[in-house]
């Protein structure tokens, strides 16, 4: 199997809430499955792409293993999605020149 790229690993909503959930520290396998309808092992599949995209990294605790988010991958979204940021830029201006001509009337 290839290595799954930052793209493909966030293109999924599980993969996504299990991010969100690691914001708030690290956490082990058992602890982030139950928050999801799903069983531990789809969840550790789940983990195992985000591991691969680099997105989490994994810390053995006896037993556990606890996972903690690394948000040094999402730079490549950050950076990718800085090429569409004029769009916005143009569009919030457009509202404004109507919203400027609104207050005029």
């Amino acid at each position: 199997m290839s290595e799954p790229d930052v793209f493909a690993a966030l293109s999924n909503p599980v993969r996504r809430e299990i991010l969100l959930q690691l914001r708030k520290g690290p956490r082990a396998v058992n602890d982030l499955a139950s928050g999801f309808q799903l069983g531990r092992p789809a969840v550790s599949e789940h983990l195992q792409v985000l591991r691969k995209a680099r997105l989490v990294r994994e810390e053995p605790r006896g037993r556990e293993r606890y996972y903690h988010l690394d948000p040094r991958p999402l730079s490549e979204v950050d950076d990718w999605l800085k090429a569409f940021t004029h769009y916005w830029k143009q569009r919030l201006a457009a509202l404004e020149d109507v919203l400027d001509e609104e207050s005029r009337k």
